[in-house]
């Protein structure tokens, strides 16, 4: 499978994972996981440099006497969660799990990090990308910012994120959009609160909220393509305290999903203008908050076929997926995506829980092929 001897250091890999299984924390306090990524890396020999994002960490490796430049990403945070796997390595932090499995994305890296520095067979710069904050803060972005490219140029950029319910070891993607943007927005509805007895007094904000979740349910069917994946929901409505008291306020919590930058925007400028309207039309005042979106995550075709070519011949056949349709899902590697050409790709998890739940664990059976996938990309990108 492999020109190296990985085997030999397999154990060591998978205890690194479980030690970072051991120490979840939440994007950009993510300062004990840095420090232990920092500490393997540089005794393999890495030079580092730290502090993109706060705890941001990029590791450089050099070989022969090429120009060109890859870029491989991992991301390192944890979620807000109490896990319940009773795992022997179960988290120590509580109320915090990797229930994402982006301490087995980060172990892959480290896999292949540690790889490359055995076997340096490759002309040229491979950047090794460890990012914060990809569940909350948009650390990509933050990265970025933080003049990521300008001081690691790369000429492509990969990642790779596992996936419950595609087989162990296997590999999916596509080409052009595969995860959808996210936007997310708080709205909060002013009316005039009062007694449940005289609502002619008042300004119910608990009708005004409903008038806006019903007429934002005609949003995507009627303003949007049925070509063009796009989703409106409302997860949160929070108001009231009592049946009998009118309150003065009501907030929804609303998320929009979608495949194209354009219709992203719609989106986002209809659901300001429809749930401006109905308020009006109930004499309740109305004021939006937007958090930090994620654009879309659109693949680079050429990308795509090198990852794939490098699969099929290294793996065989079977284990590449060619996907039909994108992830509703959303990912902040879109930001890399968008400055530089590269493939997001998926590996099988296996017959997991979910992500996102408290009784997920990242498959260590997955851990050599994943290293692996970016140790032989590297080679064959930069023979």
């Amino acid at each position: 499978m492999s020109d190296i001897d990985f085997q030999s250091f397999l154990p060591e890999l998978i205890d690194i994972r479980h030690q970072l299984h051991r120490m979840p924390e939440i994007g950009l306090s993510e300062f004990k996981t840095s420090d232990f990524i920092a500490k393997q890396l540089e005794q393999w020999g890495f030079e580092i440099s730290r502090g993109l994002a706060t705890t941001g960490i990029v590791a450089t490796l050099r070989a022969g006497n090429s120009n060109r430049a890859i870029g491989f990403r991992a991301d390192f945070d944890a979620l807000p969660m109490q896990e319940e796997t009773n795992l022997p390595y179960a988290s120590q932090h509580p109320g915090a799990m990797h229930a994402c499995g982006h301490d087995g994305h980060t172990s892959m890296l480290l896999g292949a990090a540690w790889a490359l520095s055995q076997d340096k067979s490759f002309s040229g710069t491979v950047h090794f990308i460890f990012q914060p904050a990809e569940e909350n803060f948009g650390g990509g972005k933050l990265m970025i910012e933080d003049g990521l490219f300008e001081r690691f140029p790369c000429d492509q950029v990969f990642a790779l994120h596992n996936w419950p319910g595609i087989p162990a070891g296997t590999f999916a993607t596509r080409a052009g959009p595969i995860a959808a943007s996210i936007d997310v927005v708080t709205v909060t509805v002013k009316g005039k609160g009062g007694h449940g007895a005289q609502p002619e007094l008042t300004v119910d904000p608990v009708v005004v909220g409903s008038s806006i979740v019903m007429a934002l349910q005609t949003l995507v069917s009627r303003n949007i393509s049925p070509h063009q994946p796009a989703v409106v929901t409302v997860g949160a409505f929070l108001s009231g305290s009592a049946s009998n008291i009118i309150p003065d306020t009501a907030v929804l919590e609303i998320s929009m999903r979608a495949m194209n930058p354009k219709v992203r925007e719609e989106i986002r400028e209809r659901v300001e203008q429809i749930a401006s309207l109905q308020a009006r039309s109930y004499g309740a005042d109305i004021s939006f908050d937007w958090q930090v979106g994620y654009p879309a995550t659109i693949n680079d075709r050429q990308a795509v076929e090198a990852a794939k070519s490098m699969i099929v011949q290294r793996f065989g056949e079977d284990a590449f997926i060619d996907l039909d349709l994108p992830l509703m899902g959303s990912e902040d590697f879109s930001f890399l995506l968008e400055r530089v050409p590269g493939a997001y790709v998926l590996i099988g998890n296996g017959d997991s829980a979910g992500l996102h739940t408290t009784t997920y664990n990242f498959n260590d059976d997955i851990l050599e092929r994943g290293a692996m996938y970016f140790y032989h990309l590297a080679r064959e990108q930069l023979g």
